[in-house]
């Protein structure tokens, strides 16, 4: 095995040790270049995010990002705009650079972006044209928000659409009936699909792909439905088993002690798959704590839209109450230069 000294500290240092006991097996040996100066990744990542992708490329990164990072961070987009935020916002922190992974494409945040219910108003015929949008402006790997996946016959094109768009994973959840948002939990009417019949959806959306490098992630309703541990677990493995590339745990409750306990007991699995969260409610959990709960992905599922909305009403109370925009402008709007660096004029 040849890789360049860098990877002794850092991320990849994990990996260096699962590399290293991998060898010692067979009696393999580690040899460690010095690492090339002068060789910038940022700058490989910016000619790419110049020169765009193609979307087989694009298909496959998200597996890669699991397989080498010890968490990949994802934040949500639902137009052009909120996908170059994700595409191009990063922090240096403690001598590293941080930022997002990848995008998630949220029913949720898609419809409210258009005036609509989070029902399935917004059929999917929309939705690919604004993850198309998306794709146009962006580079990162793209999680689509699935919904139930509908019927059968319907979600089989719906994979086979986003792996030939070049997204790179579908998220549906194990719900039958009339979409309503799982943050209702039990106060409105939801019903929980059968295993079986949630199996075989998994299983045929499997059969109608081209590629492997597609994921179709199981989200599991049974913490938020209030039907108990052991039915999530016993979905997960079950879902596992019908062929998921990762499972999706859910839940309503603030103080995260639901999500701990299942990730706990998942951990303890023969047969485990990539383990996504989207930690609307349990907000308060790290990253480096999921990390070592054994999450694999963490999808920030609708901050971006929440957090324009109140600032969108500031400034139209604002132009309301002083009779013009000088105060709305200093206050809660960005310099249209910053707007017109954000967006280049040739793609």
């Amino acid at each position: 095995m040849v890789h360049g000294d860098d990877w002794r500290t850092g991320v990849q240092k994990e990996i260096r040790r699962k590399v290293i006991d991998a060898l010692n097996e067979w009696g393999g040996k580690l040899v460690e270049p010095n690492y090339t100066e002068g060789i910038s990744s940022t700058q490989l990542i910016n000619e790419l995010t110049e020169r765009g992708v193609t979307p087989n490329e694009r298909l496959k990164v998200l597996r890669r990002l699991i397989d080498v990072k010890p968490i990949v961070r994802i934040l949500e987009a639902h137009n052009g705009i909120t996908g170059l935020i994700v595409e191009k916002t990063k922090i240096d922190k403690n001598g590293a650079t941080r930022e997002f992974d990848g995008i998630w494409l949220s029913s949720l945040t898609v419809s409210t972006s258009k005036g609509k219910p989070d029902t399935e108003v917004v059929d999917f015929s929309t939705r690919f044209q604004t993850i198309d949008e998306i794709l146009e402006v962006t580079t990162k790997p793209i999680i689509v928000d699935g919904d139930t996946g509908g019927e059968i016959d319907h979600f089989r094109f719906r994979v086979r659409t986003l792996e030939r768009m070049g997204v790179s994973a579908i998220i549906i959840e194990d719900k039958i009936g009339s979409k309503r948002n799982s943050l209702f939990g039990t106060e409105v009417m939801q019903e929980q699909d059968t295993i079986e019949h949630f199996c075989r959806k998994i299983q045929e959306g499997k059969k109608s792909l081209i590629t492997d490098d597609f994921m179709i992630i199981a989200r599991i309703e049974s913490l938020i439905l209030k039907n108990g541990m052991e039915d999530a677990l016993t979905r997960a493995k079950a879902y596992i088993n019908a062929g998921a590339d990762g499972i999706m745990i859910h839940s309503k409750e603030k103080d995260g002690a639901e999500i701990t306990e299942f990730c706990e007991k998942y951990g303890a699995l023969e047969n485990k798959v990539s383990l996504v969260v989207v930690p609307s409610t349990f907000s308060h959990i790290t990253e480096d704590q999921f990390k070592q709960m054994g999450v694999n992905i963490v999808i920030y599922g609708n901050h971006q839209l929440r957090s324009a909305y109140p600032s969108m009403v500031k400034t139209a109370e604002s132009i309301l109450e002083h009779n013009r925009c000088k105060e709305a402008s200093e206050q809660y709007c960005m310099p249209i230069k910053d707007i017109l660096t954000l967006i280049p004029e040739e793609y």
